[in-house]
This record gives C-alpha cells, structure tokens and sequence, in this order.
C-alpha cells in the first residue's frame, strides 16, 4: 500500500516552497508475464524465484496510486514471451504528439518496440519515428521542459542522442552513465519539476565526473540522492510537481525530498526490482 512521508520535524511545512501537481498521462504494461528469465543487468539473477503473482498486485498498487493522485493511465496489452515488457519506460518516448520508439540492445527484449509501436499507431500517433541506433527510450531519456537529457554508457547509443533531437525537436545533453548497477539513466535521475526552472534529482556516483559537472551547473539546486538510495533503485521514481512516487526503501530520499516541499508516495515494488526496475521504468509518460 502507497505510504505518505510527512517532511523534517527540522523544514516546518509553512516554510517550504509551495509545490504544484500538474496531471500526467502515462502508459504502462502489466507483468503478467513477469519473470527473470535471462540476465541483462546486474539486478537479475534468473537462479533466484519469482513470484508472478506479488509483481501483479505491485503493479496493480502504482497504477492505482497514480490513479488516486489523479492521473491518466493507459495500458499495453502484456505479450507472452516478452516478461520484461512490464518496464513501458523503454518503449517510446513522446513530446509535443511526436514519438520517437525504441530499439533495444538485448535480443530478448527486441520484440517488444514492434508492440509498443503498434500501439502508438492505432492511437492515431501520426508523427512516429523508430530510430535506426540504440535507443532504449525513457530508460535513458528524461524531459525536463526544456531540455532532453540523455544517457548513454551502458545501453542506448550516444549517436541515439542526435537521432532524438532531431526527431523529437528538443535540445539534448548527453551524460554518461559509468557504474552499470545503474544502466539507465532512469535508475540514476528523475525530474522532480517542469517548468522555467525544472529541478531534478540524481546520484552523482553513477555519473563520468563530465557530466557530474555538467549536472552540477545544470540543477544547482538539484536533489542529491546517496547510495542508500541508488542501492534500493530509489532514483528510479516518478512525480508530477509535488507528489513523488518511489520505492519503499528509500527513507532517506524521501526525507529530503519533503524538506523540499515534495510529498514522497512509497511503493513497494520489491518483486519487480528482481529485474532491476522500478516505479519509472513501469511507466511512459506522454509529454505535452
């Protein structure tokens, strides 16, 4: 069940910043054919069990706190054969009704940008490109409202970075990811706010010191996650303005994250980590 954590006895909430949600339209796909099949991240270990049915009601939990925080949510038919195809995040990304798709690096997981891209083409998606480099969608890209940042390092192709800008008209910057517990950049940075000033929050250990530098001039005021939080994919989170959605572990993300003016909204999605993934990864959001 979706907890609320109340902010720092030390941050009076009279003196916080004033946060507002703006409502969001996601996608997602059930796990109903989860399971840790093969191992193409350091997270998954296809020795160890799984249990289908708790990823389900997992699953099932952020959809509906998404849901309850008053966001719409819309949903890929899960495909048998494809059990990661749960982790949405990887298959599009979307800005201003133009769609750019996915082509994923691990054979096992190819076969699920033709479904996704299926979806977007009977939702009338008329400007939708799939891209001829690596690209693993918002597994490495993350829409600031002003810029795309994108990851590189582990998965998507740095050369994927152009194809994007291109495709998508939005200014990128690239990091590169350098610790391959965090292969995408979505398990390392989120954005907590859109707007003239975005604010996002990242782990700066998952960085190369470049772009740890470039993130430093970028987000000066950016929420800094430690290993704590990265160890228990806490990064990999959602938010809509104000309400941000992460795992259960991350106690003291969210501690900062309310000292901030955000409502953290924990999740146990401890099943579906089994495979490295997280709120974020189970959910495309359709920007703009």
């Amino acid at each position: 069940m979706s907890t609320p954590v109340l902010a720092a006895e030390s941050c009076p909430r009279d003196e916080l910043p004033v946060r507002t949600p703006t409502r969001r339209h996601y996608v997602m796909c059930p796990p109903e054919y989860f399971a840790v099949e093969y191992s193409i991240n350091p997270w998954m270990d296809p020795s160890s069990p799984v249990d289908t049915d708790l990823a389900k009601r997992q699953w099932q939990e952020l959809k509906r706190t998404y849901e309850d925080l008053g966001h719409t949510v819309e949903v890929v038919e899960p495909q048998p054969g494809l059990p990661d195809m749960v982790f949405a995040a990887n298959s599009g990304t979307v800005l201003g009704g133009r769609v750019l798709g996915s082509r994923f690096r691990a054979p096992e997981r190819a076969a699920e940008a033709e479904h996704f891209r299926r979806w977007f083409a009977t939702r009338g998606y008329r400007e939708l490109v799939m891209p001829s480099r690596i690209n693993e969608a918002e597994g490495d890209f993350a829409w600031t409202g002003e810029l795309l940042l994108a990851g590189s390092g582990f998965r998507t192709d740095p050369e994927a970075h152009a194809e994007a800008q291109e495709v998508l008209g939005a200014p990128v910057v690239s990091l590169r990811l350098t610790d391959p517990r965090y292969y995408h950049l979505d398990t390392a940075l989120f954005v907590l706010d859109k707007g003239p000033r975005p604010q996002v929050a990242y782990y700066p250990d998952a960085f190369s010191p470049g772009s740890a530098q470039v993130l430093r001039r970028l987000f000066p005021d950016a929420v800094l996650g430690d290993s704590a939080d990265a160890e228990c994919l806490g990064l990999n989170a959602v938010s809509d303005g104000r309400n941000v959605v992460l795992p259960l572990e991350a106690t003291g993300l969210a501690e900062r994250l309310s000292a901030r003016g955000y409502e953290p909204v924990m999740i146990d999605v401890s099943e579906l980590r089994k495979s490295g993934g997280g709120p974020k990864c189970c959910t495309m959001e359709l920007h703009g």
